[in-house]
């Protein structure tokens, strides 16, 4: 359970830095309009996704597994985390979150990284394509910059209030989204190892603005940005908020136990090497203790940001510590710049990290997949979205297990006849 930035320190060197120093700075840039907009569809501050960046992904460059790891705020938590601010409001989150923190310390030291193999692997990508589905849909009116009074959480009900909201749709915000999109998507083709994000969304955005195009920013939404960390401080704690909060504080640490147990893995397969899971599981305790601590999101590995760090030649865990000092000194330094981003540029980005969350490439290898995989598959994605994401895993969950075990042609029990 040793933290692998220790072993990787043991031969680190200037050539070494350098690379690293390379890739934190682009997988920041990367970083910064991702988490201002997760962060913005989770119904939070914007500048809390920030503070998620910067404090949870520190911490889990500092003590996880993983060489390459990058750590922040996630598509994966939107819908849980709008969820349970709806519900229980932003203290609940932040407690839900300290909760999830203290679970996932408790797993990683019980050793219980290698338990993701449980897990059957068409719930993962049920529950995937469906938080994809439902972040998409949740875009849509500011890709439209539609005048929403209030968008409810559940599915259908947020289909009916954006269908009467029709009238409102805005072409120049349509325009700056779609924008976003293509210029985003040819950026990554033509310079893979581009920050095309913050190219992208900044470029759109300064066009918006001297457009004089009449398109809601964060600024204009939210108000001016903060330049420093909140200071820390734990919420208000009581025996019965603990217990109304502690199964969505199950769905935090599993989401992010998963996620980053994948990103660690896909990290071992583009990179080389072997992560240490129960180390992993025991960062992304502390980074989500010390984001809830400065009042900020559930934290976790994010795929896209390790494959961009990757990439761009990062090659030990200090990589991801730039990464999160270069964000930080962006927030004291540079703060109103993101406050000029603009929202449908914003949407546009996360429409499109939703259609890459779904995985697209994989749909057609699903179809060839045995019946019960699929039907378990279509079954996670249904409760994800039209449900609740808990009952989506634990359905999934239960089923596969059901399923797997009969696969295994389980003797039947010798039951004794019961006396009467």
């Amino acid at each position: 359970m040793t933290p692998i930035l220790l072993t990787t320190l043991r031969t680190y060197d200037r050539q070494t830095f350098l690379a690293d120093l390379l890739a934190g700075l682009t997988v920041a840039m990367v970083a910064l309009p991702l988490s201002l907009a997760i962060a913005i569809a989770s119904g939070a501050d914007p500048a809390t996704g920030l503070v998620t960046a910067i404090v949870g992904g520190f911490l889990i460059s500092l003590l996880g597994g993983s060489r390459v790891q990058i750590g922040g705020p996630t598509g994966a938590f939107i819908v849980v985390v709008f969820a349970v601010i709806a519900d229980y409001g932003y203290d609940g989150l932040v407690l839900a979150t300290l909760m999830a923190g203290v679970i996932l310390l408790v797993a990683g030291l019980l050793r219980a990284g290698r338990l993701i193999r449980l897990v059957p692997e068409p719930v993962i990508d049920g529950f995937t394509i469906g938080i994809a589905i439902i972040i998409a849909t949740s875009q849509i009116g500011d890709l439209f910059g539609m005048s929403l009074a209030e968008v409810p959480a559940e599915f259908f009900g947020k289909l009916a209030v954006l269908w009467e909201a029709r009238s409102t749709f805005s072409l120049p915000a349509l325009a700056i989204g779609l924008a976003t999109i293509g210029l985003v998507t040819l950026l990554r083709r033509g310079f893979p190892r581009f920050p095309g994000l913050i190219v992208a969304v900044g470029l759109t955005s300064v066009l918006c603005a001297i457009a004089g195009w009449p398109v809601d920013t964060i600024q204009s939404r939210f108000g001016e940005l903060p330049r420093t960390l909140p200071v820390p401080s734990f919420p208000p704690i009581t025996m019965g908020r603990i217990a109304e909060l502690l199964p969505s504080a199950f769905v935090i640490a599993f989401l992010a136990g998963i996620e980053s147990l994948l990103s660690a893995m896909v990290a071992d397969r583009m990179a080389g090497g072997r992560h240490r899971p129960d180390a992993e599981l025991i960062a992304q305790g502390a980074a989500n203790l010390g984001s809830a601590l400065f009042a900020g999101l559930p934290a976790t590995g994010a795929i896209a940001r390790t494959a961009t760090n990757v990439r761009a030649g990062g090659r030990t865990p200090v990589a991801g510590l730039i990464h999160a000092a270069a964000i930080l000194v962006f927030m004291v330094v540079a703060a109103p710049l993101a406050g000029g981003l603009a929202m449908p540029a914003l949407a546009g980005l996360l429409i499109l990290t939703a259609w890459n969350m779904s995985e697209p490439h994989k749909w057609r290898g699903y179809l060839k997949n045995r019946r019960s995989d699929r039907f378990l598959l279509i079954l996670t994605l249904v409760l994800t979205v039209v449900a609740d994401l808990t009952v989506a895993i634990g359905v999934g969950v239960a089923v596969g297990l059901a399923m797997r075990l009969q696969r295994r042609d389980v003797p039947a029990a010798d039951w004794d006849k019961p006396r009467r």
